[in-house]
């Protein structure tokens, strides 16, 4: 029961990373059926950035608090993400809207690759350790503990889940984001701009990312050019797991996929008789995306498709 309850926490905060990531597939995919398989490196950069701001002022200005170091990172790596985002919206994506959908995929993965190797360039291939910003005296829930780092990804995660549904739902811009996804064509004849409306989403996508990986980062303590692909995959699967489109169901998506991977890496050791440790704990994602595409494929909250004859 002591492990349990520590995989639980474990397993929340790693899921509300996963939530944050699949926002972006989820909206992105919600309003112009492309999966962006770049996202996880718009994670990598946001992540990288913050890394090299915290540096920059750790040695320009010593005497500011850690909390004031990682706000103001945070903020300048969210502005470079989303700006790369909206560049790559515009140059490799826009001009493919109407081209078969296999281009816009490749074109994802190649823009991923293309990401980590300049990424790979400008901050080299070696792992980063990423400063520990806020006091690492863990907080007591009866046998299990929690770091204020992990108490921050909570908070984080839940401040921006409410904002992106307040937009979502009571905005203007929301308003015509539902509108772009239902029909672009007729919500273009009552005023919306679609290119605005989608590279709105590219950006919020972006900034959603770029919190996450700077949340990952500080969770885990390191970054590197690399650390977008893995978390990446699996918010993906984790938008698939719980509706991909549905907002709500990336959240659910993550959340879950956060407490099956912390649970069974608890116990992969019992389940398997000791064969496998908790280095193969990633096994249990894809496991989940396979069952899921077997049995549901829209997923735990996305709507099933009728077949016509």
């Amino acid at each position: 029961m002591d492990i349990l309850l520590q995989q639980i926490i474990n397993g929340l905060v790693l899921g509300s990373m996963y939530a944050l990531i699949a926002l972006g597939y989820t909206m992105v995919y919600g309003i112009i059926q492309l999966i962006n398989f770049a996202h996880g490196e718009v994670l990598m950069v946001g992540a990288l950035t913050s890394w090299s701001c915290i540096g920059l002022m750790q040695e320009a200005m010593p005497y500011l608090p850690g909390w004031l170091m990682l706000l103001i990172a945070a903020i300048i790596a969210c502005v470079v993400a989303a700006s790369l985002n909206f560049v790559i919206e515009k140059v490799a994506y826009r001009p493919l809207r109407s081209s078969p959908r296999l281009a816009p995929l490749i074109t994802a993965i190649g823009v991923s690759i293309l990401l980590q190797t300049l990424a790979m360039i400008i901050w080299k291939p070696n792992y980063k350790a990423y400063p520990t910003l806020l006091s690492s005296t863990p907080y007591e829930i009866g046998t299990a503990v929690i770091t204020p780092t992990q108490i921050l990804v909570l908070a984080v995660t839940a401040i921006a889940l409410a904002t992106l549904m307040y937009l979502v739902n009571y905005t203007r811009l929301g308003r015509a984001m539902r509108a772009t996804a239902e029909n672009p064509r007729v919500a273009a004849l009552m005023g919306v701009k679609p290119d605005m409306v989608i590279s709105a989403t590219f950006i919020i996508g972006a900034v959603l990312a770029a919190i996450a990986g700077i949340m990952y980062a500080s969770n885990y303590g390191t970054a590197h050019h690399t650390m977008g692909f893995l978390p990446g995959l699996k918010a993906f699967t984790a938008a698939v797991f719980g509706g991909i489109g549905n907002l709500a169901g990336a959240v659910v998506g993550g959340l879950l996929l956060g407490l099956i991977e912390s649970i069974g890496s608890g116990y992969i050791g019992d389940l398997t008789g000791g064969v496998l440790g908790s280095q193969y704990t990633d096994i249990f994602a894809f496991i989940v995306l396979i069952i899921i595409l077997t049995l549901r494929p829209s997923g735990l909250l996305g709507e099933r498709v009728a077949d016509r004859a």
